[in-house]
């Protein structure tokens, strides 16, 4: 009996020593709600002494383990540890997933990609938390104007309209808090309805990749997202105080977010700004206040596999409208294009008269997601705007104080999507949507309507899927597909209908002919198909280059389609084109990018193709019972825009760096083989920072923005008949200004003032050295000068 104990046990000696313990785990750690990789990522083996840690690709391997059952602990910053059971059996592949969100409350700083990448191919630029703050009294624009490659379209200093490589309005798509904004976006005047201090973190996308937002955007994407609620039992909040020297203004805002550990969450936010008229360096610009109130309210539910989120916002913006830009006479407005300075100046004041816009935007959405093992997860959201638009002329007697334009904008949007992870190496987006307009024009304003009335349904389908080839490469390609039905009711001026020869065009859409109009019923269909194909190399963990080819199509907006009389806030007459077709652009972009705490850069070339290019242009001078205008006119052609935006940083010391930007951009009408209207000249900027976290944090920032003179644009003057003078004169509305040199300030400072609470002091100058200068870019660098000096004062307090 004993030998048989003896030869069992020398058996089970022998099985154990040539067990095979040669075996890998291997795998990812992604965050389990947007699947974004985890860089940093720590996993230790129990009982052993083995730990790895996730690289840049969220990817580890483990080696020499046994055939036999493992507990691994994953741990990562502001990620809840977890442990997992894991039976190895040969070379084991796993993934594992985490629930990422911030455990510091009072100064969050997220390594990594926090938010997860829209796009695999494109290089996103991201404006962390930190930074949207210091644009706390500032608009969207502002700060988005911070980037390489984007500059801002200005009505004034008011109205900003981000500037993507030389593309704005309909061809740039803002995603707000998982919802496209429909507000009227057309107008070259109509700024963002979004408010900065509610969005903890905004990701551009310089192109059309991002076929899951839209198949449009030729310009680019713009996302902006709320911050992250921690799924624990906390209260936490914010409340930023600016004061502004030019505006002699304000803004305030404060946020406060209760979450639970059960996953449920809510967070309320709001802010107020109210600026007097801004300043030139020499002058008041009269009638540039601005009084904006926003509010936010956010509650959810968020599980590990499943959630529901319901959001709602309410953003109000009254907006002065420079006085000086609306006159009388052509002999007026001739003086006012001549004149070095504006020829309506009046004292300081917090009043806001006409002209002046007053816009309000609600949006709600409602929002649920289900994981299903295998299969992925499923979204859906529904969600619902109402942009109710006033414009205010200058107007005498009983209608002095009625709107000269009110258009209301309801918007009804159904989103069903799919992300799922086929295999460790391939994932796919798919998803549906549906969505429904309707535009109301007011007739009762006394004043030709400039949008008519209509109703628009769009419907889309997207797959986007992206395949890694290794550690090193990776491929993705998506299609999407929208379909655009317009259902108008539009009354055209007689004269203007047979100018443009529509009875011969259009004989079917005429409803009824009047005595000196005609009402139309258009009903047109666009079908319009986009594409995205890239591809991403890591030549190591410092190189990377991304490829990207979008084809994007875009179908006219109804401005483009139905403008026909005077834009009010615009101070012009527009005119659109019924018989446009689609735009279509084909971009290509390449981006060369090294990531170091030493020195770091990015280089990216592109190159944007648009066939049909819808573009509005000064064509004369228009007298009407209102006054003197300039008339604009759509047309469509060929474009061809092409650029670069190179970004670098380097670090002197641990606590000193120097950041640089440049950006070029091209625009050309190929048909007329000239160059295009409001193109970004060249711009530079250089700054040097010094930041010590060891001393309370200290910040301080100097910055030299140096922007070239536009030497190519369009020759667009033409002439004018002055009764008072009895000669023709050329209106110069072509001819750029100067290059402009501006010196800014910024710094900050962090004190504790309890355990869990900061109290954050910045201080700001703009335009250091109060230099005169015109924008090229501002659409009142006709009349005025651009803002002066600037002290900005910056109170945050994290509780």
């Amino acid at each position: 009996m004993r030998k048989y104990a003896l030869l069992i046990l020398l058996l089970n000696s022998i099985t154990s020593f040539s067990q095979n313990c040669d075996n890998t785990l291997s795998g990812t750690v992604t965050d389990l709600h947007d699947g974004s990789l985890l860089v940093g990522a720590t996993l230790i083996v129990a009982g052993s002494e083995q730990a790895v840690v996730t690289n840049l690709y969220g990817k580890f391997i483990i080696r020499n383990l046994c055939n036999d059952t493992y507990n691994i602990q994953v741990s990562h910053p502001y990620c809840l540890t977890k442990g997992f059971t894991i039976k190895v059996s040969g070379n084991t592949v796993k993934n594992f997933k985490l629930e990422h969100h911030l455990e510091e409350l009072n100064q969050v700083t997220v390594r990594g990609k926090a938010y997860g990448n829209k796009t695999k191919t494109i290089q996103e630029n991201t404006i962390s938390k930190d930074k949207l703050e210091r644009f706390s009294s500032g608009t969207l624009g502002d700060a988005l104007n911070s980037l390489s490659g984007v500059s801002s379209l200005n009505t004034g200093n008011t109205v900003v309209k981000p500037l993507i490589n030389g593309l704005h309005s309909s061809r740039v798509v803002i995603i707000n808090n998982g919802v496209r904004m429909e507000d009227q976006e057309w107008g070259a005047e109509h700024a963002p309805n979004v408010d900065i201090n509610s969005a903890g973190n905004l990701t551009l996308i310089k192109g059309a990749g991002a076929l899951q937002y839209s198949g449009d955007a030729v310009g680019g994407v713009i996302v902006a997202e709320a911050s992250k609620v921690p799924v624990k039992d906390s209260i936490y909040g914010k409340t930023l105080l600016t004061g502004a020297s030019n505006g002699r203004g304000a803004s305030l805002t404060s946020q406060l977010t209760k979450s639970y550990q059960s996953g449920w969450h809510a967070t309320l936010q709001g802010t107020l700004k109210r600026f007097g008229d801004f300043e030139a360096p020499d002058y008041v610009l009269s009638n540039t206040g601005t009084f904006e109130r926003n509010l936010s309210l956010k509650v959810g539910l968020n599980q590990f596999d499943y959630g529901v989120e319901a959001y709602y916002s309410l953003f109000k913006n009254e907006i002065g409208i420079l006085r000086a830009s609306h006159l009388g006479g052509i002999q007026d407005l001739v003086m006012a294009l001549n004149s070095a300075r504006p020829l309506r100046i009046n004292d300081f004041t917090y009043d806001i008269a006409a002209p002046k816009q007053d816009v309000t935007h609600h949006l709600a959405r409602i929002k649920g997601f289900k994981r299903f093992d295998g299969f992925g997860k499923v979204s859906l959201q529904y969600d619902f705007q109402r942009n109710n638009r006033l414009e205010f002329d200058i107007r005498r007697g009983a209608d002095r104080d009625k709107a000269s334009l009110d258009l209301q904008l309801d918007t009804h949007t159904l989103m069903l999507d799919l992300d799922s992870h086929l295999t460790d190496a391939v994932n796919l987006k798919t998803g549906l949507m549906a969505r429904y307009q309707n535009n109301f024009a007011d007739p009762n304003t006394g004043v030709r309507r400039l949008i008519p009335d209509y109703d628009k349904y769009d419907f889309g389908i997207y797959a986007i899927a992206d395949y890694r080839l290794n550690d090193k490469f990776l491929l993705e390609a998506g299609g999407r597909f929208d379909f655009t039905y317009m259902d108008v009711f539009k009354f055209y001026r007689t004269s203007f209908w047979e100018s443009r020869n529509y009875g011969e065009l259009f004989p079917e859409i005429i409803v009824e002919e009047l005595t000196n109009q005609i009402l139309t019923n258009p009903q047109l269909n666009f079908y319009n198909a986009s594409a995205t194909l890239g591809a991403t190399y890591s030549f190591s963990d410092e190189y990377k280059l991304f490829f990207n080819y979008s084809l994007a199509s875009r179908a006219p907006n109804p401005s483009e389609l139905f403008s026909e009389g005077l834009h009010q806030s615009a101070s012009r007459i527009e005119l659109g084109d019924l018989s446009f077709n689609s735009e279509i652009g084909n971009k290509i972009a390449l981006t060369f990018q090294r990531e170091n705490e030493k020195f770091s850069f990015s280089i990216s070339p592109f190159i944007n193709i648009i066939k049909d290019f819808m573009i509005i242009e000064p064509v004369e001078i228009q007298q009407t019972i209102r006054g003197s205008f300039q008339v604009w006119e759509y047309r469509q052609t060929d474009a061809q825009l092409l650029g670069v935006d190179f970004d670098a940083s380097y670090a002197f010391a641990p606590n000193l760096r120097l950041n640089h930007q440049f950006s070029l951009v091209k625009g050309y009408d190929s048909k007329r083989d000239e160059p295009l209207i409001n193109i970004p000249p060249i711009n530079t900027k250089n700054e040097i920072v010094y930041q010590n976290p060891n001393f309370k944090n200290i910040r301080l920032a100097l910055q030299s923005e140096y922007v070239f003179r536009q030497n190519e644009f369009p020759d667009n003057n033409f002439e004018v008949f002055l009764p008072v003078t009895q000669t023709m004169e050329v209106v110069d509305v072509s001819t750029p200004p100067d290059a402009f040199h501006l010196i800014n300030f910024n710094s900050s400072i962090d004190f504790k003032t309890t355990e869990k609470s900061v109290l954050t002091i910045g201080f700001g100058i703009t335009n250091l050295f109060n230099t005169p200068y015109r924008n090229y870019l501002n659409r009142l660098r006709f009349y005025a000068d651009d803002l002066g000096r600037n002290f900005l004062l910056n109170l945050k307090f994290n509780y």
